[in-house]
C-alpha cells in the first residue's frame, strides 16, 4: 500500500493529504464523502482497515452520516485531546457551518484539521462556491497548497498551527490539486494509539454570556495567526528580477510560475500557502519593492480586495491589477492559456492563443449498463401524468435530467428533493414524484420527511436504495452492515424508518420487475397524503463485483421490427446500431440485469443461448 512506505512515491494531492495526517499522527479521521475530496478518506479507511485486520488500530476512521455530524464527532476528540481531522467537499461546508461558526469560539484542544475540496467549473458539483470566505466568516486560520508535496506538509504543519492557537485549522484544496499526481516524500510513520479524557471547566458551552467572553478571545487568536502567516514558510518570494510582480496562490501558482520559465519573464512571484491571515507585513514590503502587481486566483477577488485595502492603508503607490484585466474573471477554474494570455497582456508580450485547437467531443455522463435506477425511471414515466413535477437529488440518479428520461426538474442540495416537493405538492395541483438515494436520505432527507409527513403533504417520495454511496466510490452509509474501519455496523432498515416516521403508505419493490413497479407506483399516486416507494436493487458495479455467472441477451433479428423503444426511451448503453441499421447488444457491456426484455414490444430480446 503507497501510503504505508517511505521514500518517494507518487501520490494524488488527496492522498499525500491522507499521509500528511498519518505522520501527523491523527487520532480520529471523519468524512461524508464527495468528489473531489473523497480520496483522501478511502485512503485512510483502506489503511484503517488494513491495520486493523494486522492487530493494530492506532487511529479511527468513520464515514459519518453527514458533514455536520463528521465535525461535531471530530470535535469532540479534539476536546478529548485526541488529533482529528475532517475531510468534506466544498459545498459540505454548508452543513457543516451550523456547527463550525461556534467551533470557532470554542476553538480546540489537540489539533484539527479541516479539509475543504473545492471545485472551480463545477466538474461534479452544483456550484463552484469559494470556501476561502468561510475562513473569514468563522475567523479560521486557512492553508492552500499548490502541489502533492505542499498538500502532505501543509496537513502536518496545520495540526502544528491548530494546536498552538487552539484553533481549527482549514486547508483548501480545488479540483486540479486534489486530483493531481506528484512526487511526495514519505517520512516514517509514528503512530501510536491512545484513548483520551475530556477536562470538564472549559467554556465549551456557549451561552450568551460565555459567548460574549469567547469572541475577543477568537479575534485575539487571529492576530497571532496573523504573525504565524507573516513566518510561515508557505508564504514565500521568488525573484526573476524585473519591477513587477504577481501575487498567487493554488493551482494558479503553478502557471504563473511555468509562464515565468517559458515566456521568460522578468517579476517576483510572491507565492501565499497559508492564505488567511495573509501575511500582511510580507505584503506591504512586497508591494513597496514593486512597481506593478498583478494577483492571479480562482473564483472570487478574496486576496485581491484585501491586498488593495493594504495597500491604500499604508499609502503604497504601486498599480494593482486582478479580475477583470486580461482573461482573469470570477467563474471557472483558471488554466494555464488564461494565465499565459493574462501575463502576456500584463508584460506587452506576443502571445499566440491556441483557443482554435480541435478539443475532444463531449462525452455526456450516462447511467450505467444495468443500473436499477434506469428501470425505476422507465416504469414511473409509464404511468406519471405529464405534467408531475420531479424534484431531485444528489447522485447517480441525477442523471434523470437527461433524455430520455426527463425525470429531474428541480435539485438545490444533498435532501432538497423531499423538502421541496412539499412545496410543490402544496404550491401546485400537478402530481410531484421525488427521487432521492439511500445515503442522501440518510444524510439530509430525514428531516425533509418528517415535515411531509407532519403537514400531511400530498406526493411521493421514491427512495432509490441500491445499497452503497455509488457516485462517490462505492463508501458506506449507516443502511450497510460493515463501517469505514471493516467493523460490523448496525444497518438502517429503511423500510422501519419511514413508517417509524409515520408514512402510511409504503411499499418496497425491485425496479426490475417493471410491472410491479409501475402497479406500486399507480397505487402510491394514486394515495391521498404522502405515500413512499422504495425502489431496492444493488447497484449495478457491486453487483459485477460478486463475479456471478451472469445471462446475456442478444436481438432475434428475426422479431425485431426496428422500433427502437431500446433505444429512444430505455437507452441502455449495451444497445447500439450496426452499419446495416440493425439494433445489437454489445456483450461485453450486458449486465445481463434482465429489464430489457420487458420493454420489447415484439419479444426480440431473448438471453443468448
Amino acid at each position: 500500500m503507497e501510503l504505508l512506505g517511505e521514500g518517494k512515491r507518487i501520490l494524488l494531492g488527496n492522498e499525500a493529504i491522507a499521509r500528511g495526517a498519518l505522520e501527523a499522527d491523527v487520532d480520529v479521521a471523519t468524512t461524508y464523502p464527495g468528489t473531489p475530496s473523497s480520496e483522501i478518506a478511502d485512503s485512510l479507511s483502506a489503511v484503517a482497515r488494513k491495520m486493523k485486520g494486522e492487530g493494530e488500530a492506532p487511529f479511527y476512521f468513520q464515514y459519518s452520516v453527514n458533514e455536520k455530524v463528521a465535525l461535531e464527532f471530530a470535535a469532540a476528540a479534539s476536546h478529548s485531546g485526541l488529533r482529528a481531522l475532517t475531510c468534506m467537499k466544498h459545498v459540505g461546508m454548508n452543513v457543516a457551518s451550523d456547527a463550525l461558526m461556534t467551533y470557532a469560539y470554542i476553538g480546540c484542544k489537540a489539533g484539527h484539521v479541516i479539509i475543504t475540496a473545492d471545485d472551480p467549473s463545477c466538474h461534479s458539483s452544483q456550484n463552484e462556491q469559494d470556501n476561502r470566505y468561510y475562513a473569514r466568516f468563522a475567523s479560521l486560520p486557512m492553508l492552500e497548497p499548490s502541489s502533492p508535496q505542499e498538500a502532505k506538509e501543509m496537513t502536518i504543519e496545520a495540526f502544528e498551527i491548530s494546536e498552538k492557537l487552539e484553533l481549527p485549522v482549514l486547508l483548501r484544496t480545488t479540483t486540479r490539486i486534489s486530483h493531481a499526481r506528484g512526487v511526495v516524500e514519505l517520512k516514517p510513520l509514528k503512530m501510536t494509539s491512545k484513548k483520551g479524557k475530556f477536562e470538564k471547566g472549559g467554556l465549551t458551552v456557549t451561552v450568551p454570556e460565555v459567548a460574549r467572553k469567547l469572541h475577543p478571545l477568537l479575534l485575539e487568536k487571529m492576530e497571532r495567526a496573523r504573525e504565524l502567516s507573516n513566518e510561515s514558510r508557505f508564504n514565500f518570494i521568488e525573484d526573476f528580477g524585473g519591477e513587477d510582480g504577481i501575487i498567487t496562490s493554488g493551482a494558479a501558482y503553478n502557471y504563473a510560475r511555468e509562464a515565468v520559465d517559458d515566456m521568460g519573464l522578468k517579476c517576483r512571484i510572491f507565492k501565499i500557502g497559508m492564505s488567511y491571515p495573509l501575511p500582511e507585513k510580507k505584503i506591504i514590503d512586497f508591494l513597496k519593492e514593486c512597481r506593478r502587481v498583478i494577483i492571479l486566483e480562482e473564483l472570487e477577488p478574496i486576496m485581491e480586495r484585501e491586498i488593495r485595502e493594504i495597500a491604500q492603508r499604508n499609502d503604497i503607490g504601486v498599480e494593482i491589477y486582478g479580475k477583470g484585466f486580461g482573461k482573469l474573471g470570477r467563474y471557472y477554474e483558471y488554466t494555464p492559456d488564461i494565465v499565459y494570455a493574462t501575463l502576456a497582456e500584463f508584460f506587452n508580450l506576443e502571445w499566440k492563443d491556441e483557443g482554435d485547437v480541435r478539443e475532444a467531443a463531449p462525452r455526456p455522463p450516462v447511467l450505467c449498463p444495468g443500473c436499477p435506477h434506469r428501470a425505476t425511471y422507465y416504469a414511473v414515466k409509464k404511468v406519471a401524468p405529464k405534467d408531475t413535477i420531479y424534484p431531485t437529488d444528489i447522485g447517480c440518479y441525477t442523471l434523470g435530467l437527461l433524455p430520455p428520461y426527463r425525470t429531474a426538474d428541480f435539485l438545490l442540495c444533498m435532501g432538497s428533493s423531499i423538502g421541496s416537493g412539499c412545496g410543490f405538492a402544496h404550491s401546485t395541483e400537478q402530481k410531484v414524484v421525488a427521487f432521492i438515494g439511500d445515503s442522501t436520505f440518510y444524510h439530509a432527507g430525514l428531516p425533509a420527511l418528517v415535515n411531509a409527513v407532519h403537514h400531511n403533504h400530498n406526493f411521493v417520495v421514491v427512495i432509490l436504495d441500491n445499497s452503497t454511496t455509488a457516485m462517490t466510490g462505492h463508501q458506506p452509509h449507516p443502511g450497510t452492515l460493515l463501517d469505514g474501519m471493516g467493523y460490523e455496523a448496525v444497518p438502517m432498515d429503511i423500510e422501519k424508518v419511514v413508517r417509524g416516521i409515520g408514512v402510511k403508505h409504503v411499499e418496497v419493490v425491485d425496479p426490475r420487475n417493471l410491472q410491479e413497479t409501475m402497479e406500486a407506483m399507480r397505487r402510491a399516486m394514486d394515495f391521498e397524503g404522502l405515500s413512499v416507494v422504495i425502489s431496492r436493487a444493488p447497484c449495478i458495479l457491486l453487483e459485477r463485483k460478486t463475479k456471478k455467472e451472469r445471462e446475456v441477451y442478444q436481438i432475434n433479428q428475426e422479431k425485431c421490427r426496428k422500433c427502437d423503444v431500446c433505444i429512444t426511451r430505455f437507452a441502455c448503453p449495451a444497445f447500439y446500431h450496426d452499419g446495416n441499421g440493425n439494433v445489437r447488444i454489445n456483450e461485453a457491456l450486458c449486465t445481463g440485469c434482465g429489464v430489457c426484455p420487458q420493454i420489447c414490444p415484439f419479444d426480440a430480446i431473448e438471453v443468448k443461448k
